[in-house]
């Protein structure tokens, strides 16, 4: 008896059903075989200094965690929050609470905390004073023109017993907030990350850790006054509200908040910046 032969065109839908499935079945090893996401590829500002000294380290301990970590540096204190809420960043390490509260609040962006990060004691400098108690009537004191550093500049200074604040000036004072001046001190309100320069213009200047540390100061030696490390200025590690809940984020925490890299930070600073977690 001989076989039923089967019709060309029935051959041939076999054949193209035969290839589908070949193909779904490709597709799904791959789904099992292919590198890391996407999403496990992730871009975070930073300061130049501290904050990117850190990060690196961070992100040898990520990778270990399949994050893989691009470090973008800046130098000033406005461009990463403006980044990161326009996209062009993942995540940003760089401020202080305060400070990311005041840009949520003035510029409307939707970014949150996630965790906290160091802390660096803001500190007074002069190339002129060995001491606080050489600052002259009329002297020059630079501070930063930002809404929150230079409240923590004049708190600094009010601790120190040169002025006096309002009483409800609280963490974002300005000049206009200084009640009492007996030596008459002059307030020269300047970007943050100019500060440094500013040294040899002045008497005296408030300039926050990173940026001194730059310009080649070392806090615990160089800085005539220096705020104390547990007030409330830790930084953070910030992201957009609807990324916070990724797992990406939470290997980002993770690898922050690590052993290696709190050894690093004891190691590498001596104290100039602390862990804040």
């Amino acid at each position: 008896m001989s076989r039923r032969q089967i019709p060309h065109r029935q051959l041939l839908n076999r054949v193209t059903s035969w290839l589908a499935a070949l193909a779904t079945a490709t597709v799904a090893v791959a789904a099992f075989t292919a590198p890391a996401s996407a999403a496990d590829k992730i871009k975070i500002g930073v300061t130049g200094g501290p904050h990117a000294q850190v990060m690196e380290v961070v992100k040898k301990v990520a990778a270990k965690d399949g994050l893989d970590i691009q470090i973008v540096e800046f130098s000033d204190y406005v461009q990463p929050n403006a980044a990161l809420a326009a996209g062009d960043l993942d995540a940003n390490s760089y401020q202080h609470l305060p400070y990311l509260e005041a840009q949520v609040k003035d510029r409307g962006y939707k970014l949150v905390n996630v965790a906290y990060t160091v802390t660096f004691p803001m500190g007074i400098y002069s190339k002129k004073l060995k001491s606080l108690a050489e600052l002259k009537t009329g002297g020059s004191i630079a501070v930063p023109n930002d809404p929150t550093n230079e409240g923590r500049a004049l708190l600094l200074l009010q601790k120190q017993g040169l002025i006096k604040l309002r009483a409800d000036a609280g963490l974002k004072a300005t000049a206009l907030d200084v009640v009492e001046n007996p030596r008459k001190l002059k307030f020269v309100e300047l970007d943050a990350a100019q500060i440094p320069r500013s040294l040899d213009d002045v008497d005296a200047a408030a300039i926050n850790t990173n940026f001194a540390m730059q310009a080649g100061l070392v806090p615990q030696r160089d800085a005539i006054a220096i705020e104390d490390p547990h007030g409330p200025y830790a930084n953070v590690l910030v992201v957009r509200a609807a990324d916070q809940n990724k797992p990406w984020v939470a290997k980002l925490v993770k690898a922050y908040q690590s052993d290696e890299v709190k050894q690093y930070i004891n190691s590498q600073f001596k104290g100039s910046v602390i862990a804040a977690w």
